[in-house]
């Protein structure tokens, strides 16, 4: 699917974007819900802004493991923070482009005519992630609402046993597949000849790239202070970035799923992060009226579901050049380039697609290869691996890195590709 929002009678503009910092699950944010967490990163926007809060027409909140208590995150954010209660919003849930999900949403309603102003946001919390009962518990549980008296409690214990008493955690594996995620990667390195000293390599470049970035403050404009109870301590940087990463030292790590042949380690994968994001975008007649001053322009997008078996993580390599098609743009064109790092196999994976020229004609129907990313080109400011991965809140932080590097660097255009569970990719492509 491609759409072109360049040649929209409403264009589509970023004014910003910002998020709380990035924490490892069971750290900082240990005590944070979703909830607050997206609150946070949508406050943060409206006060970096500056946009009247009266003036936002719609809210799309992105998030992969929904807290039954705030099932529509969105419209909890809402009444949670400074937007009006007659401010529309809903909850998208497309595992790891949840948030570019919803950014796309927000900008279809803008390019329609049915909103001027919009957030798009996502948060995650993997902390404290809703475990369940077994459906053995539960479904006595439920008929337990009918019981009366206690022989009716002792009947709906019989052939209950110990195990059923045991939680249910949250499922990794695709559903479809039975798979999970780190075991799709192993085969894809395999497969594609992706070796640990590569994935290591690249894995250490992002955590030195993130540390260099938020030394010298790059990262640091994106995020907004995070505010926990009960001390009231601010939390204000990313604390998953390992400054001191190498390759000697992640070639030390045993492989985490494969582990007699694996190549993927807990040092080249992303880690379970906590934390929020938010994006401000509206048409150009809106920024006009209201005295914002946009950094980026929607130019096109690109979804597409692949395989999931064979191609659960390489959404990317069909994303990004059908976007950039639609964009009428040739990779060359591109200065800044975020993709998301699932893990290091995978990002490898994606880069080796575009430049081969059999995958290109088979998938892609292109006579020649995309062609090669320069590595100073792609992810120059860290990426998943070091900066976190919260699943719900990562597409938003790849548009605001995304537009605050092409300010940074004087670029013309950029280009964000994600995939995520389900073999879904989406690819976004932005103009100044």
């Amino acid at each position: 699917m491609l759409e072109s929002f360049a040649d929209s009678s409403r264009r589509v503009v970023v004014v910003d974007g910002c998020r709380t910092p990035f924490c490892r699950s069971g750290t900082a944010f240990t005590d944070l819900r979703s909830y607050d967490l997206g609150r946070m990163a949508v406050s943060g926007l409206l006060h970096r802004t500056r946009v009247d809060p009266e003036a936002v027409d719609l809210l799309v909140m992105g998030t992969v493991i929904a807290d039954p208590a705030t099932s529509n995150l969105g419209r909890e954010v809402v009444l949670a923070s400074q937007l009006p209660s007659s401010c529309p919003a809903y909850t998208v849930s497309v595992a790891c482009v949840s948030s570019l999900q919803a950014f796309l949403d927000a900008a279809r309603a803008i390019a329609t005519g049915g909103a001027e102003v919009a957030i798009a946001a996502g948060a995650e919390t993997l902390s404290d992630a809703p475990i369940r009962y077994r459906r053995s518990v539960r479904r006595r549980l439920i008929a337990a609402q009918k019981a009366r008296g206690a022989g009716d409690y002792l009947k709906l214990l019989k052939g209950l046993g110990p195990r059923d008493l045991l939680p249910e955690p949250v499922a990794l594996a695709e559903f479809s597949t039975g798979e999970i995620m780190g075991e799709n990667c192993e085969r894809l390195a395999k497969r594609l000849g992706i070796g640990r000293e590569a994935q290591d390599a690249y894995a250490a470049r992002s955590h030195r790239r993130a540390a260099a970035a938020t030394a010298d403050g790059s990262l640091a404009r994106q995020v907004v202070p995070a505010f926990v109870a009960p001390l009231g301590a601010a939390v204000r940087e990313d604390n998953g970035i390992r400054a001191d990463s190498t390759p000697e030292a992640l070639a030390k790590l045993k492989p985490a799923f494969d582990k007699r042949f694996g190549t993927i380690t807990a040092g080249n994968s992303s880690y379970l992060t906590d934390g929020g994001a938010a994006v401000l975008l509206a048409s150009e007649e809106a920024v006009a009226r209201l005295g914002l001053e946009p950094i980026a322009r929607l130019r096109a997008a690109s979804v597409a579901a692949l395989d999931p078996l064979e191609e659960l993580l390489l959404g990317p390599a069909l994303t990004l050049p059908r976007a950039l098609e639609a964009a009428g743009l040739g990779l060359a064109e591109v200065e800044v380039v975020e993709l998301h790092e699932a893990f290091a196999a995978q990002v490898l994976a994606v880069l080796q697609l575009l430049e081969d020229p059999g995958w290109c004609s088979e998938r892609l129907g292109k006579d020649e290869p995309v062609g090669a990313i320069p590595p100073e080109r792609l992810n120059a400011w860290g990426g998943s691996l070091s900066v976190g991965h919260p699943f719900g809140a990562t597409g938003a932080r790849l548009i605001t890195t995304c537009c605050h590097r092409m300010a940074v660097e004087d670029a013309k255009h950029g280009v964000v590709a994600a995939c995520a569970a389900g073999a879904i990719g989406i690819g976004l492509v932005f103009e100044r």
